[in-house]
């Protein structure tokens, strides 16, 4: 349970780490904006590796026992949360609507793993994950209204191609990495 933890104080730190922005901006006048990008892309799968190493040894902890139908219900919710994900990157009227759609994405998959599990090391991974969301969502509301919010131009084709590259990854990763990385079937449980 302890590397699932220090992966989380990993991961959500080096993120938390880019809100203060003055010793951010310090950082990459030191050491230039690629290297600064690969420095935060290695601790942040630093603690990727580390949260799902710890996931995958944390000890079974029963906290409740959810309904079977949760489990077919998250599935559900991680597929336009795969969907979201991927509109953060492409501008159309999905990232337009959902202003953030990263941290939309993020909740909505934390909400839907915190569904369907009633464990000790998912109520400390997703619900640690959809603080972050929450708290990072109220941050960037804060600042929108302090500096405005940025433009967002829409565009009809990226959202459909978000929506078929989201899809893809959704089926590609429930069917071939969630069992491999997590060791757990995201479909037919």
């Amino acid at each position: 349970m302890l590397l699932l933890v220090l992966g989380l104080a990993v991961f959500i730190g080096a993120h938390l780490f880019t809100r203060a922005r003055g010793v951010r901006a310090g950082l990459i006048a030191r050491l230039g904006e690629g290297p600064y990008k690969g420095l935060y892309s290695l601790v942040s799968l630093i603690g990727l590796v580390l949260i799902v190493l710890g996931w995958r040894t944390a000890p079974y902890v029963e906290l409740w026992s959810p309904p079977v139908w949760t489990r077919h219900l998250a599935p559900l919710l991680v597929w336009p949360a795969f969907v979201l994900i991927f509109s953060a990157h492409l501008p159309g009227h999905i990232r337009a609507k959902a202003k953030h759609p990263m941290l939309a994405g993020l909740k909505l998959w934390a909400t839907a793993h915190l569904i369907a599990n009633g464990d000790l090391a998912s109520v400390i991974l997703f619900g640690s994950l959809l603080a972050y969301g929450v708290v990072a969502r109220i941050a960037l509301k804060r600042d929108e209204r302090a500096h405005g919010a940025p433009a967002r131009p829409a565009s009809w084709q990226n959202d459909v191609i978000a929506a078929v590259i989201g899809t893809a990854a959704f089926l590609l990763f429930g069917a071939f990495l969630h069992p491999l990385l997590i060791g757990k079937p995201a479909f037919g449980m």
